[in-house]
């Protein structure tokens, strides 16, 4: 299995974010599942690459050129693809993966984890979609989706079709055991 992680290449104000991410990475290595990651080797990205890297795992970065050197790209992994743009980096990530997770991280992250949930809705793809829920990051976005089912404009099986927890276990049963929705985007 290979897990795609969006996340911050910055590392956040609470060392909690860094703590709970490299206990993830240490779980994915160890529990044989390969790392599709955005390239860089700094913030919450690195963290994460490096865990999984020193743990026995794979990891594979896909970063664009104009990115390379800003991000400063990773140069231990078990490979990295350069790509010309934002656009071809989803895309390579979305074909290198078997499902998809959103760690901390800011609005490139929600754009990357939103797009990879609205594929999914759509049927291009039946990978699972997470969020890493540390220390409820995610819980005033998980209130705004809930708002938008209230006022009609998101269904609950398609809320359902993410799998929200902040420990490395529920996160692979959850993506183990995930079945698409039935009805796409109606």
């Amino acid at each position: 299995m290979k897990v795609a992680v969006y996340c911050g290449s910055r590392s956040g104000t609470d060392p909690q974010y860094a703590r709970k991410v490299r206990e993830l990475g240490e779980f994915l290595g160890a529990n044989g599942v390969d790392l599709v990651f955005g390239g860089g080797h700094v913030g919450l990205m690195g963290i994460v690459a490096d865990a999984v890297l020193e743990s026995g795992g794979q990891v594979y970065g896909v970063i664009p050129e104009h990115l390379r050197d800003r991000e400063l790209a990773h140069a231990g992994l078990t490979e990295l693809f350069v790509v010309r743009d934002m656009h071809e980096r989803k895309s390579k990530m979305a074909e290198l993966a078997d499902g998809f997770v959103a760690l901390p991280g800011g609005i490139g992250t929600l754009e990357e984890i939103f797009e990879a949930w609205t594929w999914g809705q759509l049927g291009f793809h039946q990978k699972p979609c997470a969020l890493y829920n540390i220390d409820g990051f995610y819980d005033p976005l998980l209130a705004m989706v809930e708002a938008m089912k209230t006022a009609g404009f998101l269904k609950q099986e398609y809320i359902d079709m993410l799998v929200v927890t902040d420990t490395p276990a529920q996160l692979l049963e959850g993506f183990r055991t995930y079945r698409p929705p039935h009805e796409k985007w109606a």
